[in-house]
């Protein structure tokens, strides 16, 4: 089907749409689960507590520097399972396809996928495809679903955050929504910025395995990046956080975008990033384990559980005190 464009009839069951599926979409992904093809995957019997996610991925452009739609299914809904202790199992894939869409770029996307699913240790356990008119979607929407186990019955336990516990955040912040921005208005700027997107289960389960009850919480600072999460985190566990604006690390490239176009780094989207906040005596423990793995090289203690109103703070690089609040309205739209 190389150098074909999607039709409609691909999406009206017949002989089109099992050709696409068979020969563009499942060969991809093949696996005992997978291969039959029936309305549903049989996992099987899983033992431990099960961990389930969804969500739906509308980005554009669809591909961008350093990932793609594909790649950002898959990694953001291992990262969901994650960030709450679960071994990846399986994922389903739906993909939601518009007239015209190019098979060539839909294979690239596919391809993305297979590779991001391998490095994450999941497969694909089942799927769906749908075609809609042109004009009705913007080339390419995939939702994902994501089953986990978790690992040694560890949870998030937000209530168990007290003031002493510090806050780590795995690698810089920002690149991911720098890069879209970049990307999507094709602006002439010299900085090499590509997306952080990147599978971080087996990362944090190391992580769990040598520190599990020092690990308190965990988030994947996805929309509304660091400063909306550590929000979100202060709220479930009913504490405060003080965060130093001298810690927090951000390249020196989306530094720069975000001075010239007025960003706050604190809120741009990452998709390879996680927080974790920790019990204060193991947290340069954790710190050396995570900046031992590639995608926590830039791992950094970013701020502490202190006393008081629940909310976020911030020590600034010139010694004042500001509250990190929630943005009102959104910087860029359709990031993931």
């Amino acid at each position: 089907m190389a150098g074909d464009r999607i039709l409609l009839s691909h999406g009206e069951g017949g002989k089109r749409t099992r050709d696409l599926i068979r020969k563009v979409i499942a060969k991809r992904f093949e696996n005992p689960v997978l291969s039959p093809l029936l309305d549903s995957g049989l996992l099987g019997r899983l033992e431990g507590e099960i961990a389930f996610t969804t969500d739906g991925y509308v980005v554009t452009p669809a591909i961008f520097p350093g990932g793609d739609i594909g790649r950002l299914a898959v990694c953001g809904t291992l990262n969901d399972l994650a960030v709450c202790g679960a071994r990846p199992v399986a994922i389903s894939c739906s993909l939601i396809l518009e007239e015209g869409f190019p098979v060539e770029t839909l294979e690239s996307i596919l391809d993305s996928m297979k590779v991001a699913a391998q490095e994450g240790n999941v497969v694909v356990a089942c799927g769906d495809t749908k075609v809609v008119e042109k004009g009705n979607a913007d080339g390419i929407f995939i939702t994902t679903a994501g089953i986990g186990v978790l690992h040694d019955g560890w949870r998030p336990a937000p209530e168990k955050v007290r003031p002493g516990d510090r806050v780590i955040l795995s690698g810089t912040m920002g690149d991911h929504q720098a890069a879209i921005l970049i990307a999507r208005n094709r602006l002439e700027i010299s900085a090499n910025i590509e997306s952080d997107v990147a599978p971080l289960s087996s990362m944090l389960l190391e992580v769990l395995a040598a520190f599990g009850g020092k690990v308190r919480f965990m988030r994947d600072p996805t929309r509304g990046g660091v400063g909306v999460s550590l929000n979100e985190m202060a709220e479930s566990s009913r504490s405060r956080i003080l965060l130093d604006e001298k810690r927090l690390p951000v390249a020196e490239s989306v530094r720069g975008v975000c001075e010239i176009l007025g960003f706050d780094p604190l809120y741009l989207a990452n998709e390879g990033k996680a927080l974790l906040i920790v019990d204060g005596k193991a947290a340069d423990s954790i710190i050396g384990t995570l900046r031992g793995k590639r995608y926590g090289r830039d791992a950094a203690i970013i701020g502490e559980v202190t006393e008081g109103q629940p909310g976020v703070l911030m020590r600034t690089a010139v010694g004042g005190l500001r509250a990190v609040d929630y943005p009102v309205g959104d910087q860029l739209p359709r990031i993931c």
